[in-house]
């Protein structure tokens, strides 16, 4: 069994890993394939999807680039190399664009891939550090990695190789968004599931509307507000005068005017600038809304008119918190 080595000696030799892979990315940053605007470009015109396909650790790289791309705005999904030559090329019609991942270039399992691309005239995109490979020679656009070696000790694992070949794929994605414009609600959009998905809901999806609404009018007598508050159970009333909204009563309002409280009327006591927040804001943004201003409720308002109330209960049933 080997001997066990110092703390120091991991760390060490994890940082060393973290250092050369590190160095790769600048490497890469400061020398961006020249095919990579070209490829971009190419794949903004085609009208189906981005085939991705790969083996081995470029395969499982490969997954990751088609469902970034994917949740991103560019429809896309993987193939896996051997999966193709058994009737998965039927997936790859001639509105697709295909993306190949080898880093030697030389993958036996991607030539009836690329056989197939040529039989069609399906647009490639490659992915290698060996520029003069088959698979190279073979793309239409060429995405060349620096050649650099692998963090492994031995040179062999693929590592160094792998992350240039996620981090490409990233800048790909990311630069498709930036082109297409690609917006938080698009996002959400491709994004339902989970914590995600509920912080890009839009405050109207999470809204109390209608007769759940605490209303009152801007000359109804405390004693009215109370029972109108006390009835629809959100810590708030919201003044009304000729169908507009006039202030809100908060449980905070009724506290500092206490003094002779029952002898007013709604517009004496009503806040007369109360936090609202429009029904498109997303639920994230009303939520840091109700943390910065230390409140529990948010009125909701479009066109200077009361259209919905949100509590903190809300958001903590959404998911949002």
């Amino acid at each position: 069994m080997a001997q066990l080595k110092s703390a120091s000696e991991i760390l060490a030799a994890a940082r060393q890993v973290l250092t050369i892979e590190a160095d790769a990315l600048r490497h890469l940053c400061d020398a961006m394939p020249a095919d990579f605007v070209p490829a971009l470009e190419r794949i903004m015109q085609v009208e189906g999807r981005v085939i991705v396909c790969g083996i081995g650790k470029s395969g499982h790289i490969g997954r990751k680039i088609a469902a970034t791309l994917a949740s991103t705005g560019t429809p896309s999904f993987f193939v896996h190399a051997a999966e193709a030559s058994h009737g998965d090329l039927g997936m790859v019609t001639e509105a697709d664009i295909c993306l190949l991942i080898s880093n030697s270039g030389e993958t036996s399992e991607l030539r009836d891939m690329i056989y197939h691309t040529q039989r069609f005239s399906i647009p490639l995109i490659a992915i290698s550090s060996n520029p003069d490979s088959t698979l190279m020679r073979a793309a239409d656009y060429k995405l060349t990695l620096p050649k650099l070696p692998e963090a492994c000790p031995m040179g062999m694992a693929p590592t160094t190789s792998t992350t240039l070949t996620l981090a490409l794929g990233d800048a790909l994605a990311v630069a498709l968004m930036e082109v297409r414009g690609f917006k938080d609600t698009d996002f959400g959009i491709f994004h339902p599931g989970g914590k995600l998905g509920a912080q890009m809901r839009r405050v109207s999806e999470m809204m109390h509307s209608g007769a759940s609404l605490p209303f009152v009018d801007w000359t109804a007598p405390m004693s009215d507000v109370l029972v109108e508050m006390s009835a629809k159970g959100f810590g708030i009333a919201i003044v009304m005068k000729d169908g507009k909204l006039f202030g809100v009563i908060s449980d905070g309002d009724l506290r500092r005017n206490m003094d002779g409280l029952m002898q007013s009327d709604a517009a004496k006591v009503a806040n007369r600038s109360p936090v609202t927040i429009a029904p498109d804001t997303l639920a994230a943004e009303g939520l840091a809304i109700l943390n910065q201003k230390k409140i529990s409720v948010l009125l909701v308002v479009e066109d200077e008119k009361p259209v919905g109330v949100l509590h903190v209960h809300d958001f903590l049933r959404g998911g949002v918190m």
